[in-house]
């Protein structure tokens, strides 16, 4: 029994407002019951009233999680689970109250949604990590939000959390089954964290800092490993130490009750101007986007050496010019080049921004692709041009220097 509301469970109105304020600003997709931010916030007062009754009461019960499929590559996708709006609520609350004390346990070297962390400087300790050691094991973790153990989740949780009610309710929240479209129920059987939670990301970070990053750091202290959520890079400096390590992982994970993805998973050679040539070894492996591999460098000096750097990956440059060609503007005659630009530059910032982080002109054949399509654009409108591809990108260059900030990139190549 709960002796009182106010001591036993100290979840507060001002808790519940600073969540739903979280929750509104990442928007997101309605849950089970179909009721979407804009709906929640018609009646805000009374909704954020019942949350907090519920939870600062021990009467508060998770919804099941809709179960959305996504696309991945190879045509492959990836199931999400999306909470209600108020169980999205109700996780940010704890989130909110666990977080600060699960991140002064967290090892520096994982990345993955935390607070002042991010994805570049994930990617900037690898690009620094290469130049020290040779040898590099890309893993993957195969289904791991699908496979993490609940009980070995709480007994983790069990050595930061002493609160009752902090571990009944995330109990609850792993334990909600996810719901199909045509309304088919799936319990999760002691496995799995919906990934689509407000609190999945924390819970996973948890689990991963004693099955990876503690047993990796007391085992190996003198290797050096980036993680970014599941995605992890370990560092050696031998072949045979890559392969010892490699056979140690896999026995750790299989005591965590979790498991390589053996044909997602290799043993990388970074080669540089340093290094011999390995040709029976794979040299290069994609982390966040980014492709890591060998790439010839210009000099301070003048002339090229070959480093092992990193430059966006074939695979989100394929999906980019996807989401262009979905798009189909290049053969829209009805709208102007102004328009184009409004759509265009929304997404270019964000793509500039993150894969020109560190040599902006790898983008170079990205551009060349999208001035590519502007010039289709140019030749559907302007019979002017008489289909003549030359004229119309003779044009595209004119407009580029008559108004040299209509496009983003234009102020950038």
């Amino acid at each position: 029994m709960f002796e009182t509301r106010s001591t036993t469970i100290p979840v507060s109105m001002e808790m519940v407002k600073k969540a739903y304020r979280k929750v509104k600003a990442n928007h997101g997709a309605a849950g089970v019951d179909k009721e979407s931010l804009e709906t929640f916030q018609a009646n805000l007062s009374g909704n954020l009233y019942v949350i907090w009754n519920r939870m600062s009461s021990g009467s508060y019960f998770p919804k099941p999680v809709r179960s959305v499929s996504i696309p991945k590559a190879k045509g492959k996708k990836r199931e999400l689970g999306i909470p209600t709006v108020s169980d999205r609520i109700g996780q940010q609350v704890v989130k909110d109250y666990l977080e600060p004390r699960l991140e002064a346990q967290f090892h520096e070297n994982s990345y993955g949604y935390r607070p002042l962390k991010s994805a570049h400087q994930a990617i900037a300790a690898v690009k620094a990590n290469v130049l020290e050691y040779a040898w590099v094991i890309d893993m993957d973790i195969k289904s791991f939000f699908d496979e993490v153990d609940h009980e070995l989740l709480m007994k983790a949780l069990e050595r930061h959390v002493p609160e009752p009610w902090v571990k009944m309710y995330i109990r609850r929240w792993l334990e909600s089954p996810s719901q199909q479209s045509d309304g088919t129920l799936t319990q999760r059987e002691g496995t799995g964290t919906p990934q689509g939670g407000v609190i999945s990301p924390l819970l996973a970070n948890l689990y991963l800092h004693y099955v990876l990053d503690k047993w990796v750091i007391g085992r190996y202290p003198g290797l050096a490993f980036v993680r970014y959520a599941d995605d992890v890079i370990i560092h050696c400096r031998s072949e045979a130490e890559t392969k010892e390590v490699l056979a140690a992982v896999r026995v750790r994970l299989a005591e965590c009750k979790l498991r390589l993805n053996e044909e997602k998973t290799k043993v990388v050679y970074c080669q540089d101007y340093r290094r011999a040539k390995r040709k029976e070894f794979i040299n290069k492996f994609d982390f966040l986007g980014f492709s890591f591999k060998p790439q010839s460098i210009p000099s301070n000096k003048g002339g090229l050496f070959l480093s092992f750097g990193c430059s966006i990956s074939q695979t989100a440059q394929t999906k980019i010019l996807t989401g262009w060609k979905q798009q189909n503007w290049q053969r829209r005659s009805d709208i102007t080049l102004q328009e184009i630009a409004d759509y265009v530059n929304i997404r270019m910032r964000g793509i500039i921004r993150y894969y020109g982080k560190y040599r902006l002109w790898t983008l170079r054949d990205l551009i060349g692709h999208l001035e590519d399509r502007l010039t289709k654009w140019a030749l559907n409108k302007y019979k002017k041009f008489k289909g003549s591809y030359k004229k119309a990108y003779r044009w595209i260059n004119e407009m580029k220097v008559s108004y040299p900030g209509m496009f983003y990139h234009w102020t950038l190549f």
